[in-house]
């Protein structure tokens, strides 16, 4: 298995890979833009850095699962779509530290979903959404593809999140709010309203100050 980058995040992820049964002689990640000496991460992990590594790695390995070790939505799923090319199966981590809804609730492919986050039942997760550390997701909400959410953000009940949204940390969106694709929402926004597609909202209440 793959970890796609090194740094911040990819530290994160590792800790919620290695709670499950996974061994870690197995495991590699993927920089092509950090340098390391001898190409390897604590002493343990070998950095492959370059794509052709990466092909060589699927061919070799009957485990072909790669995870994102990074954020950014847009980063996010162009990656996604190169490692799937070269052969790779996005893969789901839920922190068993997490609590899941037992009901009605949808999580997609190459999900990551943090410690201490709740996300509650009647929930869909789109594909390649990043949940970080102490989220809330509310009953009947819909969040798309690859959107992200930072630390300690609060989504309510029966909200409509697009795709590649990106929420700062501290965020709470109100109940019943629509917010549209590729929208930013800034760290401790509170969101009383819809936003619109592109558009970038900032403070208390959110109000949209550009569009992308």
């Amino acid at each position: 298995m793959i970890v796609i980058g090194s740094k911040g995040f990819a530290k994160e992820i590792l800790e919620v890979i290695l709670e499950g049964k996974f061994s870690s002689s197995s495991l590699s990640f993927f920089d092509n833009i950090n340098n390391y000496d001898n190409n390897v991460l604590f002493d343990k992990f070998k950095i492959l850095v370059s794509f052709q590594e990466v092909q060589e790695y699927f061919k070799l390995h009957a485990d072909t699962r790669f995870t994102l070790g990074i954020g950014n939505p847009h980063n996010r799923k162009k990656l996604t779509a190169v490692f799937e090319d070269l052969g790779g199966l996005n893969t789901t981590f839920i922190s068993k530290y997490s609590r899941i809804g037992s009901f009605d609730t949808t999580i997609g492919n190459g999900v990551q979903v943090m410690q201490g986050t709740v996300i509650t039942n009647s929930v869909m997760i789109g594909n390649g959404c990043l949940i970080n550390l102490n989220c809330t997701i509310g009953h009947d909400t819909k969040i798309g593809s690859f959107s992200e959410l930072s630390p300690a953000v609060n989504v309510s009940g029966r909200c409509t999140i697009g795709d590649l949204v990106s929420f700062g940390t501290g965020a709470i969106v109100l109940p019943d709010i629509t917010i549209g694709d590729n929208a930013t929402i800034g760290a401790g926004a509170v969101v009383t309203e819809n936003i619109p597609a592109n558009a970038v909202a900032v403070g208390v209440p959110a109000r949209v100050i550009k569009y992308k």
